[in-house]
């Protein structure tokens, strides 16, 4: 048994030396780091984390603006955006605006082979008429109305259900087709004709659609002639909705503008900028 204690103190020795050249190998053979920062600091954990990174960043990255009540606001177009001596009217005065020539019942008899458009056509009036077209906003919405001899320029900017914004704007493309030219009638029996065809706003925004929408009938006891140039831009989620015209005729060139400047304002407050300045409006 005298040998025991010489027996465990060389065990002893030998595992220290084995310990002691575990450390050199991980510590990169000079001895001065240690494992676990070394794991931490290698290629494949380095490579691991970046692939994390990205991911975390797409999905915040991911999630679009929001239009806030105050954005809407601000990304209402002014007086110097449109040209030809635009006025700007109170909100109040903008809200309650409706031209009587859109009020009348269409005549389902005129539609021969497609009766079933008539009820479309019957929308796009009362739509003209109580001024939503893209339907009840989802979220935060402003307007602003403009005002030239007898002409008008309502300019509307709201956030949609994503879903519901890409119904309505497939059902406008199709009015120029369901509702190239129909009859409407008034509350004396008067009879107004209706023609519907594709506008021309510029491209802009992530799509939009236009129309010019043409009402023939009287007016206190007068003909009458009622043009008017819609347009609806689309940004993510939020429209640009644009219905500019009266007795006066078509106001395309003013439309486009409002359409050009409004987008730009828009993607301005939804980026988190804010829209250059105009002169102000009377309000």
């Amino acid at each position: 048994m005298a040998g025991a204690p010489a027996v465990r103190a060389l065990a002893s020795a030998l595992a220290t030396t084995a310990l002691l050249a575990i450390a050199a190998c991980s510590g990169g053979g000079d001895g001065s780091g240690s494992g676990a920062s070394d794991i931490a600091a290698s290629p494949l954990a380095e490579a691991s984390k970046a692939s994390q990174a990205p991911s975390a960043h797409a999905a915040t990255a991911s999630a679009p603006p929001r239009l806030t009540a105050a954005g809407a606001q601000a990304a209402l177009i002014n007086e110097g955006d449109i040209e030809d001596g635009w006025n700007q009217v109170k909100d109040a005065t903008a809200t309650k605006w409706g031209d009587t020539l859109l009020i009348g019942k269409v005549d389902v008899a005129g539609f021969l082979t497609a009766k079933a458009d008539a009820a479309d056509c019957q929308k796009l009036l009362d739509s003209l008429y109580d001024d939503d077209l893209l339907g009840k906003p989802s979220g935060a919405s402003a307007l602003r109305g403009f005002e030239q001899g007898d002409s008008r320029l309502l300019y509307q900017v709201a956030a949609y259900d994503s879903a519901k914004l890409s119904s309505a704007q497939a059902w406008l493309k199709t009015l120029p087709v369901k509702c190239d030219q129909f009859t409407a009638t008034d509350d004396k029996g008067g009879k107004r004709t209706v023609q519907v065809t594709t506008g021309t706003v510029p491209a802009v925004g992530d799509s939009r659609q236009d129309l010019r929408v043409v009402v023939q009938g009287t007016t206190n006891g007068e003909p009458a002639t009622l043009t008017l140039d819609v347009a609806v831009v689309r940004v993510g989620d939020d429209a640009i909705t644009i219905t500019a015209g009266g007795l006066d005729g078509a106001q395309q060139q003013s439309a486009g503008q409002a359409a050009t400047k409004g987008t730009q304002r828009l993607k301005d407050v939804l980026s988190g900028k804010t829209p250059a300045a105009g002169p102000a409006g009377s309000r």
